[in-house]
């Protein structure tokens, strides 16, 4: 009789470790250090832990298993490795998106969503497949940056799953808990209700292929945030800031907690919202009412790109509250301001994944 490597490794198959509810090769406990001298046979199985309560037991079975299914006459010698189990890799969502960009502020009221709305409609202008998602359970404002505030998304069978098919306005997929709830009604909702909310409006909406998904998340660090990191490979984060030193302050706090090591999410850059303030009959004139780059100093304190400066204009909180975004007028100053932006973050997106 000549032993060979597949009648071993056939034998140790049909042995089920407890731990793992597998066999012995499925859960990977199978050294690659086999060895075959004649009639007899070494190899080691590798465990998580010394003090595996299944160590001895899972031994005897796999020697028991050559002897049953190889011959008797076989010398087996198994020793052991220890190694820690390797996590469970989390199947993140939406595979079918090729960018996710995180838009963040550390303290809300600098203009967030106004930069997310903004963002994304230029970005379809630019001719790219674009989503928006309002990921701030509590606060969302994007129905009626839109001008949506009646839409009613609906659903639709994709593949023998019911799926919700986002309200598209712009040439942009929408999708905010707005368009579920009473805009006249405060959410009163716990953390955990909020994320699985969150969890439904990504994974139960029929988002199709993307260029790139916006998401405008909460001001401040949350729940919210953990959920997004955990259920999508996000490309980047880009922050939103005021020049006053407030602002400042909570906007180093929002890139530090994407650069942290157990999120490391790039930052792809920072934008300055309200810049400075232009009236309208002296569009030439800058008025450095909340101080002037203040965005830009800490850019380049923090190494990140200034992505964009975007002035203060009455406009642009009129066209919000009308449902028209300044970014849907590409004549204006502010509508070039945005259109820059999502120029910018072309550029960044792309450099990133250069040097991957």
């Amino acid at each position: 009789m000549t032993l060979y490597p597949k009648l071993i490794l056939d034998a140790l198959a049909t042995v089920t470790y407890p731990g793992t509810k597998k066999n012995l090769l499925e859960s990977e406990m199978v050294a690659d250090n086999l060895r075959i001298d004649g009639m007899k046979v070494s190899f080691s199985l590798i465990f998580p832990r010394e003090t595996d309560p299944f160590l001895k037991s899972t031994v005897k079975a796999a020697e028991a298993a050559i002897h049953y299914h190889v011959g008797k006459e076989v010398e087996v010698n198994i020793s052991t490795e220890f190694k820690p189990a390797k996590p469970p890799k989390s199947e993140k969502l939406l595979p079918n998106v090729k960018n996710i960009i995180a838009v963040s502020s550390g303290k809300g009221g600098v203009g967030k969503s106004t930069v997310a709305v903004n963002l994304a409609i230029s970005l379809a202008r630019l001719g790219y497949k674009v989503g928006l998602l309002d990921t701030d359970i509590f606060g969302p404002s994007i129905p009626k940056m839109f001008g949506v505030e009646d839409a009613r998304p609906y659903a639709v069978n994709v593949d023998g799953r019911d799926l919700i098919s986002p309200i598209e306005h712009y040439g942009v997929k929408l999708l905010s808990i707005g368009f579920f709830v009473s805009p006249e009604t405060a959410t009163l909702w716990r953390g955990g209700m909020a994320c699985n909310a969150l969890k439904q409006l990504i994974g139960d909406a029929d988002w199709g292929d993307l260029d790139f998904l916006i998401l405008d998340t909460p001001p401040g660090t949350s729940d919210i945030h953990l959920s997004l990191l955990q259920l999508l490979d996000i490309t980047g984060a880009v922050i939103v800031t005021t020049p006053q030193q407030v602002a400042l302050a909570d906007a180093r706090k929002g890139i530090d907690m994407y650069l942290n090591e157990k999120v490391n999410v790039p930052v792809l850059g920072l934008v300055e919202n309200m810049a400075w303030f232009t009236p309208a009959e002296l569009p030439l004139n800058k008025y450095y009412i909340f101080g002037k780059e203040g965005g830009k100093n800490l850019a380049e304190q923090l190494n990140v790109p200034l992505l964009a400066q975007i002035p203060l204009v009455q406009s642009i909180c009129e066209s919000g509250d009308n449902g028209a975004p300044a970014a849907t007028n590409i004549e204006t100053v502010t509508g070039q301001a945005f259109l820059n932006l999502a120029q910018a973050v072309l550029t960044v997106v792309r450099r990133r994944k250069a040097q991957k």
